[in-house]
């Protein structure tokens, strides 16, 4: 005859996690109205874009553009762990998205706003002919409307499956940058999330009429590892994280998560003409 106890309930999986700063158990839900941030430690969880978009845009406004511009196996790229096209497949199944950034018109605190938001899920975020391609349709798009545009930049660099195709990127969004402060009236604003590194921090993602970034987030070109070994001397503490770079004057404000839309909102009021254009 066994104990005259309860068996034990299993746990159902996928209700906690362990935040990677602070090491506590927490549970997802009360991360997930932290917006996506340990409740305990502040620190800044990874997001996906559609769940950037949801943390930013004002409930129901998003629409998306550039939803045919999906990225293409160009070379025939093929390395040690497969087709270059397989990885995009299983990037497209994994992620639900066409590509490593998402794109489209949105409403932010009421404000008619165009955003961009990169994807470190889909190829570690880099930077390809369709990451590019929409970068600058979100541009093209908000300098024709006249209205703000917001990039929120996650990602390793430039897509070395496509070759000097994806190095092309720097210059096409960075050119689509030039336009838009040329000929706009409306602000850019680039927001740095961990990470932003390569070809993407080397192009658009430096170019912000005003560079935020998310707290504690790795931003810079190579990686220090990298720099370390180049230079051959010891990096300064806090060495390309946003609390350095904000000290060096390479970002102009350090937001926490959930303050985004109320500083993108703020930056709107200060920036915008006074003619209501994007209102």
């Amino acid at each position: 005859m066994g104990w005259p106890f309860r068996k034990k309930r299993e746990m159902p999986e996928g209700l906690w996690q362990t935040c990677p700063s602070c090491k506590k158990y927490l549970y997802k839900k009360q991360v997930e109205e932290a917006f996506d941030c340990c409740p305990e430690c502040g620190e800044h969880f990874s997001v996906g874009a559609d769940r950037r978009i949801v943390l930013t845009a004002d409930e129901g406004t998003f629409e998306e553009i550039g939803a045919d511009i999906v990225g293409k196996d160009i070379l025939g790229f093929v390395d040690s762990k497969g087709p270059y096209a397989a990885k995009l497949e299983k990037s497209r199944r994994d992620t639900k998205l066409a590509d490593a950034c998402l794109a489209g018109r949105c409403r932010i605190q009421g404000v008619r706003t165009v955003v961009a938001s990169l994807d470190f899920r889909f190829q570690g975020g880099s930077m390809g002919h369709a990451v590019g391609e929409k970068v600058a349709l979100a541009l093209e798009t908000a300098l024709a409307e006249s209205l703000p545009c917001v990039v929120f930049s996650a990602s390793g660099g430039a897509r070395m499956h496509e070759g000097a195709m994806s190095l092309m990127q720097m210059s096409k969004t960075s050119a689509a940058v030039f336009r838009f402060k040329e000929r706009g009236r409306a602000p850019f604003v680039s927001v740095l999330t961990n990470p932003t590194t390569g070809g993407v921090t080397a192009s658009y993602a430096a170019l912000g009429d005003v560079v935020l970034a998310e707290p504690k987030a790795l931003i810079g070109f190579a990686g220090p590892r990298v720099i370390k070994q180049t230079i051959r001397q010891d990096l300064p503490e806090g060495f390309q994280t946003s609390e350095f770079l904000l000290e060096k004057g390479f970002v102009d404000m350090i937001v926490p998560r959930a303050e985004m839309r109320d500083t993108l909102a703020r930056l709107f009021g200060l920036l915008l003409q006074s003619d209501g254009a994007a209102r």
